[in-house]
């Protein structure tokens, strides 16, 4: 039974979310650089991982809210903040953005 506990956490995350505003659907997609791997639903899931170091973190769970450009994922307390220092834009034909000091390409769909 405690291997299935993470499971239902997550499930019950993923219903805190709230669907993203029509002017942040830019960040919506899969994005990932050698080292990280980001997906942004617009429903308001997220999920992170990243190596660095030769430690892997890793967020999963509701987009909180925005601030600026930067986004807080979390449950209550329980929240990161992802400095986004530059928001998604469209460079010759291909979307990038970057995230805590890492430029992510948008994944083709």
């Amino acid at each position: 039974m405690k291997k299935y506990l993470p499971v239902f956490f997550i499930i019950l995350l993923s219903g805190c979310a709230d669907p993203l505003p029509e002017d942040r659907l830019d960040y919506v997609g899969e994005w990932r650089s050698k080292e990280m791997g980001l997906l942004i639903l617009a429903d308001g899931s997220v999920s992170y991982k990243r190596l660095k170091g030769g430690a892997t973190t890793s967020v999963s769970g509701p987009l909180k809210r925005f601030e600026g450009d930067d986004f807080v994922v979390g449950v209550l307390f329980m929240t990161t903040t992802f400095d986004v220092t530059e928001a998604p834009h469209e460079i010759g034909g291909a979307w990038t953005m970057t995230v805590d000091g890492v430029r992510l390409t948008r994944v083709s769909e």
